[in-house]
């Protein structure tokens, strides 16, 4: 989860500004936290109250309604909308990754994904999406190698994880479409050599620069078990306190190693 929340706040400022290259700085007085790290907080809250997906997840949404939510959740965080709007973005894979880490099982993992996602995203490939991200994570944080994850996904979700980041970066332009954005997060974790580098990978492909550096920062934290302290140092700088100490109280109730 912290990999998820760093990758976005590193990720944000190249949003409508794509940085086509890895070397950049990595964070600025323009950094900061987006919807992606409050609804995934919200997510882990959900989880260690055993609590209500919408419930939950409108009430941090209207607490931090600037935070950069797409036109479609905003209708349904202010009432507007009357359930689930079949979305296909890849708003509920932004968000999955303390399902991948809460869970024992795959099968349970896969429940859950899908159940964090039906309330907003409950279109077949923003659920998908969301399961292959809480899967990823399920993996790395179990211990299994890349071909495995590229494997599994690629197979259980059709995407296509052949791909270089090589190839992907000169075309691959904004895309908030979970089929357009989720397969290259995991793409750009697969070629990286560490959590810096993951991060940096990410944003390097441009589009939907905070969302892919997100998802693509929750598969490397869960995959090489540490960040460096002074990204964790900085990214934590940015973020309110009952983040920070939801973050500790989660790690504790779910056992996870701190990075």
């Amino acid at each position: 989860m912290k990999g998820a929340i760093i990758g976005d706040i590193i990720g944000s400022r190249f949003e409508k500004r794509n940085c086509k290259s890895k070397q950049f700085e990595l964070f600025t007085r323009e950094s900061r936290f987006t919807d992606d790290t409050v609804l995934t907080v919200a997510v882990a809250d959900v989880l260690l109250k055993n609590g209500d997906y919408e419930g939950i997840l409108r009430r941090y949404a209207l607490r931090y309604p600037f935070a950069g939510y797409g036109g479609k959740f905003k209708k349904w965080m202010f009432g507007l909308t009357n359930g689930a709007y079949n979305s296909w973005g890849n708003g509920a894979a932004m968000r999955v990754s303390p399902v991948g880490l809460a869970f024992e099982t795959a099968d349970r993992v896969l429940e859950e994904a899908a159940k964090s996602a039906a309330i907003t995203h409950n279109h077949p490939e923003g659920i998908k999406g969301a399961q292959a991200m809480a899967l990823g994570v399920f993996m790395a944080k179990n211990g299994a190698s890349k071909t495995a994850i590229k494997v599994e996904i690629g197979s259980a979700f059709g995407y296509d994880l052949d791909r270089s980041v090589d190839e992907i970066r000169p075309h691959y332009t904004f895309d908030v479409s979970s089929q357009g954005s989720v397969p290259e997060a995991i793409i750009a974790f697969l070629a990286s050599t560490d959590f810096e580098d993951a991060i940096r990978t990410a944003v390097s492909l441009g589009g939907d620069s905070d969302t892919i550096a997100s998802m693509t920062g929750a598969l490397a934290e869960a995959f090489y078990k540490e960040i460096p302290d002074a990204l964790e140092a900085e990214a934590f700088h940015r973020l309110p306190a009952k983040f920070i100490r939801l973050m500790e109280d989660f790690q504790t109730r779910f056992n996870l190693n701190p990075s």
